[in-house]
């Protein structure tokens, strides 16, 4: 089931939930400032691989205080495509943290994963955050598909977290190996 994001902006709870392109040019570089403001680090490609999808965004005062967004990649395991939502830029304002917010904008992604795609995915090494909301580790190993055939991305084995969905395979096994499709920058 495909979930749709017109440009009335969807909100829930107060969360806006919008495709980057309804985003205005303004509101980006806020969502890019929060990332970089919360990670104390320049984003750049990382920025890149957060557009092109679903975001959800709680905003105060007009400025973006928590937000995360979905985009579509394609993970193999046993020679299956599997069409994921991928979860990118999750952010809360330092100053905001531990007030649920984080908490609202991955629950909201879940469920947007859980009607849209045959699996979710992220890279993490907060594996607790997650589990809350049905994610599990990915415990094998993990690669990168290239134009030069595949990389194992050692570095990543173990920090890849997955989301069932009722269209996901009923034999996928988390201990097999599972790869991404390559970008630039970071892959997981």
């Amino acid at each position: 089931m495909s979930t749709s994001y017109g440009s009335a902006n969807r909100r829930l709870h107060g969360m806006r939930i919008v495709t980057t392109d309804e985003l205005s040019p303004e509101v980006l570089a806020a969502i890019k400032a929060l990332l970089e403001t919360t990670f104390d680090e320049p984003f750049v490609e990382d920025w890149n691989h957060a557009l092109g999808g679903v975001h959800f965004l709680v905003e105060e005062a007009g400025e973006p205080i928590a937000h995360t967004s979905v985009v579509e990649r394609t993970l193999e395991s046993n020679g299956r495509v599997l069409r994921t939502g991928y979860v990118e830029a999750v952010a809360t304002r330092p100053d905001r943290q531990r007030a649920g917010l984080g908490t609202a904008v991955i629950e909201a992604a879940t469920a947007h994963i859980r009607e849209t795609f045959e699996l979710g995915a992220l890279g993490t090494g907060e594996f607790a955050f997650y589990e809350r909301f049905g994610w599990e580790r990915w415990r094998g190993p993990t690669g990168v598909r290239t134009e030069n055939g595949l990389i194992r991305t050692l570095d990543e084995d173990g920090f890849v977290m997955i989301l069932r969905t009722q269209a996901s395979p009923a034999d996928l096994d988390v201990d097999s190996l599972l790869t991404c499709d390559w970008r630039s920058g970071d892959v997981w």
